[in-house]
């Protein structure tokens, strides 16, 4: 049996894609509704131990965006209140995903919206973990891996016949 890594994290990107199209409104004046297909990039973490399925995050997310796939962001809420700008739009998902990504174990660290490949927005969140959340998150991956470190040893133990 090889030697196992001392990481306690492992971290998962995801993909999505919003087809959505909006407008902009400078001097009171409405732009042209014009399409985009967004980009958004979520990098998430969960403990070494762990293993969740890529479904789980991707059934997660999929919900987030479906209410907004093929529609007019200004027309939907909060985008009929605030502007649906790329750092906008990055915040509200960011925090939307955060909350689901939880939900299935893991812990968002990043989010990175692009409305063309040259154009990307991106909000590093460890900021958004409380402190206390992300050293309790890492206590309970540290005792997930002390836990294997522990049986893998008993394991060579009883194979070695000591």
């Amino acid at each position: 049996m090889g030697k196992k890594e001392n990481r306690l994290f492992r971290e998962y990107r995801l993909k999505f894609y919003l087809n959505a199209n909006h407008y902009v409104i400078i001097n009171n004046k409405k732009g042209e509704t014009h399409p985009h297909t967004w980009e958004f990039t979520l990098n998430i973490l969960v403990g070494r131990e762990s293993f969740v399925e890529f479904f789980r995050f991707e059934k997660e997310i999929e919900e987030l965006f479906a209410p907004y796939q093929n529609k007019v962001m200004n027309e939907l809420d909060p985008f009929n209140g605030i502007v649906p700008s790329l750092e906008n739009m990055v915040e509200y998902f960011g925090n939307r995903a955060q909350e689901k990504v939880r939900k299935t174990g893991g812990r968002l660290i990043s989010i990175e919206g692009s409305e063309t490949p040259t154009r990307s927005y991106i909000i590093n969140m460890d900021g958004a973990f409380d402190s206390k959340d992300l050293e309790a998150y890492t206590a309970e991956v540290k005792d997930e891996v002390i836990d294997t470190v522990l049986e893998d040893m008993l394991d060579l133990t009883e194979e070695d016949g000591s």
